[in-house]
């Protein structure tokens, strides 16, 4: 049996902050000159990770999904609302006025993590 070398830890990269906002096409080019991938397979992948994303919180879906290390994607299902008569109008004290009632809806929630956190200090 041949010994093999330990794997050598991977270097924390340099990174500078980027002044102005990318577009689409800046993000694709960007990451296909870091990782030796062409422009096609960059969006090939970004498209397919969105897919997966809609599988994950669709209606039947596990209704959670997770990039690891940078953010958590949940679908939140919040309950009917019933209509409300007579709430004291907060912009106008001494008034009273009148709330419709509100189905049931889904809400996306985007949660950052640990590492998502630590890029911002």
């Amino acid at each position: 049996m041949a010994a093999t070398k330990p794997a050598a830890k991977p270097t924390a990269k340099k990174t500078t902050a980027i002044a102005t906002k990318y577009t689409k096409t800046a993000i694709l080019a960007e990451i296909a000159q870091n990782t030796d991938l062409s422009k096609k397979q960059v969006d090939a992948v970004l498209t397919e990770l969105g897919d997966l994303i809609e599988r994950h919180i669709k209606k039947r879906g596990v209704g959670e999904f997770t990039l690891p290390g940078l953010l958590k994607i949940k679908a939140v299902k919040r309950p009917p609302q019933p209509a409300r008569k007579g709430v004291p109008n907060p912009f106008k004290p001494g008034e009273t006025m009148d709330i419709p009632k509100k189905p049931a809806s889904t809400r996306v929630k985007v949660l950052p993590l640990k590492k998502l956190k630590e890029f911002a200090q």
